[in-house]
């Protein structure tokens, strides 16, 4: 997979995407990602990127030609075809079954807006999937797409080192009959690790008795009880056929 990022800050982005499981997914020839300075793509002297808003307002918008330029040019730096992302409060959720979708493509290109926002001509003339991490409002896209970026690269495969890290997770399908898509959406279960006993709170029984059958419906049980207390919407979808 290759994913480039157009922003304006990507001083910003390139760090993060050189640590941790993103970083060594990339020095394993998993995914290529890119950043891009959408400046270089300004056609102004000063390299100037937003302009004042017609009908008046606070703030600055985005302007059209630098994304649609840098957009345009970035594309044609690889023959396949790219799904173009725009982050925005505005846009479809990004939810796991999003993030699933999204890492069967060969390509991404994420657009970071900045400032009050990006010129209305961006989504109408380009056409892109518009995405949003939550009902928030960020100082610029970069962090957003970092989100969507680490949703998404770690749901490819071998990045997490063992092909079920990703299946046993929160918002992941509880197995039923062996069917991972037959189960409902739920938080993952409780996790422990050494020591067996820590100022008096102790590892539950059924994880210590070796019974991997009675392992599993715990978890079940756990992931089931946790869920209807803290996110019982999840289940809700489930009981209303929705996803």
């Amino acid at each position: 997979m290759r994913i480039d990022i157009l922003t304006l800050f990507p001083e910003a982005c390139e760090p993060f995407f050189a640590s941790s499981i993103i970083g060594r997914a990339q020095s394993a020839g998993k995914v290529t990602i890119k950043c891009h300075n959408i400046r270089a793509h300004s056609t102004d002297p000063h390299r100037k990127v937003d302009d004042v808003p017609f009908g008046g307002g606070p703030g600055m918008v985005m302007m059209c030609q630098p994304i649609f330029d840098a957009v345009e040019t970035v594309t044609r730096e690889d023959p396949r075809g790219p799904t173009l992302i725009l982050m925005t409060p505005q846009g479809r959720r990004l939810t796991q079954r999003v993030a699933e979708e999204l890492a069967t493509k060969d390509r991404l290109i994420l657009i970071a807006g900045h400032y009050e926002g990006v010129d209305e001509r961006v989504r109408i003339g380009l056409s892109p999937l518009e995405l949003s991490v939550g009902d928030y409002v960020l100082s610029g896209g970069e962090s957003a797409a970092m989100v969507a970026v680490d949703a998404i690269v770690r749901l490819l495969p071998d990045v997490l080192g063992h092909p079920d890290s990703s299946k046993d997770e929160s918002f992941s399908r509880l197995d039923e009959g062996g069917e991972q898509d037959a189960g409902v959406v739920a938080l993952e279960y409780p996790q422990y690790t050494r020591p067996r006993e820590f100022r008096g709170l102790t590892v539950p029984p059924v994880l210590l008795g070796g019974n991997h059958g009675q392992i599993r419906q715990w978890r079940r049980e756990e992931s089931l009880r946790r869920t209807a207390e803290r996110r019982p919407d999840l289940l809700e979808k489930k009981n209303n056929g929705t996803d």
